[in-house]
C-alpha cells in the first residue's frame, strides 16, 4: 500500500511538542530531557552576565558540550579555546562545538538543543559552582 504524502510527512509516534511561553522557568538552567536523545533549553540572561567563572574546572575551562539553536533575543558572545570570537545576535540559528565560553552582551533569550547526558553533566557542575560562589 502506498502512502500518501500526508502520511509520509507526518510527525513520529513519540512527538513532543511544547510552546516556548509555557517551557519551565524555576531553574538556573531551564531544560528538558526526552526529546530523543537531546536536551531542549530555553534560557533567559541579563546583559553582563559571564558564564566563565561557571565553567571553571571543566576541561580548558570552557563548555565542553556541542549546541545547537536560536537566538531569540539579544547578543552572546562566545570565545573558542581557539581565542577566535564570534557575537550571536537574535535571529542567528547556530552550532556552537565543544570548547568554548560565553558573555552576554544584550538581554538574551535563546533556545538551544544539546546532547542530553553531556549537557546533564554540565547543568549540575554549573549549579554546584553557583552554589560555592554564593558562600
Amino acid at each position: 500500500m502506498k502512502k500518501n504524502s500526508a502520511s509520509a510527512n507526518s510527525w513520529p509516534s513519540q512527538e513532543k511538542h511544547i510552546s516556548i511561553d509555557s517551557f519551565p522557568t524555576d531553574k538556573m538552567v531551564n531544560y528538558l530531557e526526552g526529546w530523543g536523545g537531546m536536551a531542549i533549553a530555553v534560557n533567559s540572561m541579563p546583559a553582563g552576565s559571564d558564564l566563565a567563572p561557571l565553567l571553571t574546572g571543566l576541561k580548558n575551562n570552557s563548555c565542553q558540550v556541542p549546541h545547537w539553536g536560536y537566538i531569540l533575543q539579544g547578543k552572546l558572545r562566545l570565545i573558542y579555546d581557539s581565542g577566535e570570537e564570534v557575537v550571536l545576535k537574535a535571529g542567528d540559528l547556530f552550532y556552537m562545538p565543544p570548547g568554548h565560553k560565553a558573555s552576554v552582551v544584550e538581554d538574551l533569550k535563546l533556545l538551544d538543543f544539546s546532547p542530553q547526558d553531556e549537557f546533564k553533566e554540565l547543568v549540575v557542575h554549573l549549579e554546584k559552582k553557583a552554589a560555592e560562589m554564593e558562600k
